[in-house]
């Protein structure tokens, strides 16, 4: 391999190639979901996903590469659901725990899907660089909505300077918060407190 990030959706220049992304990441959750990030092996990826092995490395370099791909998409998904209508609450505070509690029951219904896609963003190296920073995007962008209330798409706000570093921390705050969860650390309870308390003290009105 020459290179080591994975194809984005943006890159294929074909129906065919971005239909094969698509199994191949449907593939990806369906093993996730049922057997969590151990069950999640290149062969049988490729198997359920009816490509061939060679054509799935071409795609993404390596396993991590593939959860962490699966995992932007989930969040890509998330924010399609989120712009769908406007986000409940008075203040910006209410409305960033609102979505972030709603996307946090998502994760835990599915506790083998969510340990598999969080487990990977732990081992993620910078050689995942790529798709690290989907997933940030995609988690700043779904807080943005929540905190500007605007009736626009999430991907047409424009975030100031400020906006973007908030989130930033918020999600840092999340995704961590989920990891201790995954772990066994922290229950969903906990979960919820770290979110509560991150969000509302950085979103005082």
């Amino acid at each position: 391999m020459t290179s080591m990030n994975s194809l984005t959706f943006e890159e294929l220049g074909s129906a065919a190639q971005r239909d094969r992304r698509k199994r191949i990441l449907d593939a990806t959750i369906a093993l996730a979901s049922k057997g969590g990030f151990d069950a999640v092996q290149m062969r049988a990826v490729a198997e359920r996903a009816d490509v061939a092995l060679g054509t799935l490395y071409r795609y993404f370099p390596s396993k991590i590469h593939l959860l962490v791909s699966a995992l932007a998409r989930e969040f890509e998904q998330a924010n399609i659901n989120l712009d769908r209508k406007p986000v409940p609450g008075d203040t910006a505070a209410d409305r960033v725990i609102y979505a972030l509690s709603r996307n946090t029951r998502a994760l835990q219904r599915d506790p083998n899907l969510t340990e598999a896609l969080t487990r990977a963003f732990m081992f993620a190296d910078a050689s995942v660089a790529n798709e690290i920073h989907a997933v940030g995007m995609h988690v700043t962008r779904m807080l943005m909505r929540a905190m500007h209330d605007q009736d626009a798409p999430s991907s047409e706000i424009e975030p100031t300077e400020e906006d973007i570093a908030v989130a930033k921390v918020i999600g840092d705050v999340w995704l961590a918060s989920l990891v201790q969860w995954v772990t066994g650390r922290a229950s969903a309870a906990d979960v919820s407190r770290s979110i509560d308390v991150a969000v509302r003290l950085l979103l005082r009105d």
